[in-house]
């Protein structure tokens, strides 16, 4: 059998076959992987342990003269993402009926979902179409975990004043030191590089999977329609977005594209909010279930859009390594 040549004819089918796997057994036989020991390990708990690897690796190929490249596509993705994401939930509030929902869609729920983003799926596309330092990049856009620039918004609306306590240093320090360590390691020595790369390529799969196995479709079904069409926002404006600003400095905009997604640990964010300023309290369970469905939604549409877009953009030039990549794996340039 050809599954490996299968999935390869598929944009993005190295991540997205694997993701929608696993979603479809953890939404129809949920136990069935969760027998504990190592196949609990592997299929359903790694997914974490997988992406450290993975940007271990993917740090391990940025040569020191590419840092700045990195840090400046990351801050580019986070700053992009916050704007079109804090500007639909400006315009629902401004818009927002008597009963404070914007087509059924909770203000706070829209600036939840669209201001953060999914790093497995943006670690698992930029693993196959972009560069080491567009995979770098997620050490800054990891910023957005959390509630943070939900309040952030909120504060520039004079919603509701800053709180102390939603973002910590830690945490950015924890997602950014494998990527530090695999570049220690990949600078002092370039044959632990060319060893670490073949990592890459090879954990995609696995760790697309336990991706999977978090998401549940009936999160679709209690979330509604409100909660897909927030999902759709986030792929299509977020998402379109970065992909043209990319395209503007002349980067990869595959790479844009690929924050257009909401993180899972977004769901938490309406109650957190809601616990700092009570105002939010009577429409943050329904927030919570909206930014649900917007996850599984953006989970799946994505990668689907990715793939479209990729078919329509000439990425020669642009997911090629450079002249000091291809030197140090051994490579040569076309």
């Amino acid at each position: 059998m050809k599954i490996k040549q299968t999935l390869e004819r598929i944009p993005g089918g190295m991540m997205i076959v694997p993701l929608l796997l696993g979603a479809t057994i953890n939404t129809f036989a949920p136990d069935v992987l969760r027998i504990g020991n190592f196949t609990e390990a592997l299929f359903v708990n790694s997914a974490g342990a997988l992406i450290a690897l993975f940007l271990l690796c993917a740090g391990a190929q940025i040569n020191l003269s590419n840092v700045g490249s990195a840090a400046a596509k990351g801050a580019t993705l986070l700053v992009v993402k916050w704007l079109a994401g804090a500007g639909i939930g400006l315009l629902a509030y401004a818009l927002a009926d008597t009963g404070g929902l914007f087509f059924g869609m909770v203000p706070i729920a829209i600036i939840a979902a669209m201001t953060n983003s999914n790093g497995g799926l943006y670690v698992a596309i930029v693993g196959q179409y972009g560069r080491a330092d567009d995979k770098a990049a997620y050490s800054i856009l990891a910023l957005n975990d959390g509630p943070f620039l939900t309040m952030l918004a909120l504060t520039v609306f004079g919603a509701m004043g800053f709180v102390q306590g939603f973002f910590s240093i830690i945490s950015f320090v924890a997602v950014l030191l494998p990527i530090i360590v695999g570049m220690v390691l990949g600078n002092l020595d370039h044959d632990l590089r060319r060893f670490l790369a073949k990592g890459s390529d090879m954990l995609i799969p696995f760790f697309a999977f336990a991706l999977g196995m978090g998401i549940n479709f009936e999160a679709i079904i209690k979330g509604g329609l409100a909660g897909v069409l927030i999902g759709v926002l986030t792929v299509f404006v977020t998402g379109t977005v970065g992909y043209f600003v990319f395209r503007f400095f002349k980067w990869n905009p595959i790479v844009g594209a690929s924050e257009g997604s909401t993180a899972g640990n977004a769901v938490a964010t309406p109650m957190a909010i809601a616990a700092a300023n009570p105002v939010f309290g009577h429409l943050a369970e329904l927030a919570t279930v909206q930014v649900a469905a917007s996850t599984v939604t953006t989970a799946i549409l994505l990668p689907i859009y990715i793939s479209f877009l990729v078919r329509r953009t000439n990425l020669i030039g642009l997911t090629e390594p450079t002249q000091d990549d291809a030197s140090d794996t051994g490579e040569t340039t076309a």
